[in-house]
């Protein structure tokens, strides 16, 4: 005997019959898994990266943040809002290159609590290389138009599930079925 219908449920039948195909909840498990699993390979890309330009001073986390600050100047929590980063981890990771000499740490002028970040020489001369290989990245990604067309598929899917996924977060008191 089946037991009673769920969202889930009725959304595959409709959604099944509009598409031709159910959503494979064994995909959306793998999607999320995957994404940690890309991040994980990012970072040791990067870190690869560092090691073949010699820097040995400061790992991928501390360089995706040179790539955060860019040319800007962030308070400390717009560089962990950007990044997505814990106040311990970030905190950390900015001790690391403001020690090294890659980024400037500066006391606000208007309010003293509030610490400015802003690159140095050095940091703005990693970026150019980090950038430099995102570039060969990119191109080894993309091929052709179809490649470009499935990339910007790929990421708006994501920004979609960013948006939902934070929203679950946000409204976790609403009732989502």
């Amino acid at each position: 005997m089946a037991g009673p219908v769920t969202n889930s449920q009725r959304w595959d039948e409709s959604s099944a019959e509009e598409s031709g195909e159910g959503l494979d909840l064994a995909d959306y498990h793998g999607l999320a898994r995957l994404i940690e699993r890309m991040h994980r390979r990012y970072l040791d890309v990067v870190r690869v990266s560092l090691l073949k330009q010699g820097i040995e001073d400061v790992g991928p986390v501390q360089a995706l943040m040179i790539m955060l600050i860019g040319e800007d100047e962030l308070s400390v929590r717009d560089l962990m809002e950007r990044g997505y980063y814990l106040g311990s981890n970030a905190s950390y990771s900015l001790k690391i290159l403001v020690d090294a000499g890659y980024i400037n740490r500066a006391a606000n002028q208007r309010d003293r609590r509030t610490a400015r970040l802003q690159l140095t020489d050095k940091g703005r001369a990693l970026r150019v290389e980090l950038t430099k290989l995102e570039q060969l990245q990119a191109e080894a990604l993309v091929r052709n138009e179809a490649e470009v067309r499935d990339l910007k598929a790929a990421y708006r899917t994501l920004r979609r599930l960013d948006r939902v996924w934070g929203d679950m977060v946000r409204y976790s008191s609403l009732d989502f079925d």
